[in-house]
């Protein structure tokens, strides 16, 4: 059976060229126009992406007309239902649920990972008070390419998968810490006797005047969050990404840049704005009254 192509001609000259189909398991084909410039002389015009894929994948599916997402072939209501984060973050690791053995050696690296070197808090003293804590991480998470050096080699396997665990490890400590340093409150140190997302609520909402105990229902809800955000395919922050680490750069400068993609207000910053519109609300008692107006 022969590849299936199209056939693009140029009106002008009359000069045609086969360019091959790559069919995907879901979704629209895609055309592969990587020699369209050295057999024809033109190259695309795509901004946005909006028609382009830069690359093949295996993570994650999304419709958004027909509201399905999936990540390695799951549906997310199933993730959702039946996982928890650290599962889900697993999967699109490795490309399978973990087995019971499985998950308890991947929890065991992430929470005993949860911590940062102690320097690292000299960072957070030389932002304002007032600083934005996406600022603040941005900062940070990029300062860990200067004080982990055994997972550098985007090219190297063992490097990369070091580099993941640390990053799932130490965000919600570096998110939290950044949230802190907003606020003026003192850093609260992760427990590992905690579940992923009780341990970031713990590190978000105890203080060292008081135990702090966590809202399993809060822990839950966070927990389904984190796993509607786990991937959400070629969009901004992922291609910001992509694009600093086709360098060669190291993980964690990279993943900074997709931090800063991600502030964006068209981006990760419209969460932000929901919480603002929250803080407005105020009560369930105003829910009518705001959305009259």
């Amino acid at each position: 059976m022969s590849q299936h192509t199209v056939t693009l001609t140029d009106n002008k000259t009359g000069k045609s060229i086969e360019l091959p189909v790559v069919e995907g398991t879901h979704g629209p084909p895609a055309i592969d126009v990587s020699k369209l410039y050295r057999e024809a002389g033109f190259f695309t015009y795509d901004p946005g992406f909006l028609s382009t894929a830069s690359c093949t994948s295996q993570l994650t599916f999304i419709d958004g007309n027909k509201g399905q997402l999936l990540y390695r072939g799951y549906p997310i209501e199933q993730l959702a239902e039946h996982s928890n984060y650290l599962e889900v973050a697993y999967l699109l690791l490795y490309g399978h649920l973990p087995k019971p053995q499985e998950f308890e050696d991947f929890e065991h690296v992430i929470m005993h990972h949860t911590m940062f070197n102690e320097t690292v808090k000299n960072f957070f003293d030389g932002f304002r008070y007032d600083a934005h804590p996406m600022a603040i991480m941005v900062g940070v998470v990029g300062s860990l390419s200067a004080f982990y050096h055994d997972s550098t080699d985007v090219n190297n396997a063992v490097h990369r998968e070091i580099a993941a665990h640390r990053l799932i490890a130490k965000m919600p400590t570096i998110a939290a810490a950044s949230y802190k340093h907003s606020i003026g409150e003192p850093f609260i140190y992760p427990r590992n006797d905690l579940s992923y997302t009780g341990n970031l609520l713990h590190m978000l909402f105890a203080t060292p005047c008081e135990p702090y105990e966590v809202n399993p229902v809060a822990e839950r809800a966070l927990d389904v969050l984190f796993i509607l955000h786990a991937d959400h395919e070629q969009n901004a922050s992922t291609s910001t990404v992509r694009l600093s680490g086709s360098s060669g750069a190291d993980p964690f400068a990279c993943v900074s840049s997709g931090i800063a993609s991600l502030w964006g207000p068209a981006h990760g910053g419209a969460n932000e704005e929901v919480l603002k519109m929250l803080d407005e609300i105020g009560d369930v008692a105003h829910i009518d009254k705001y959305i009259a107006k």
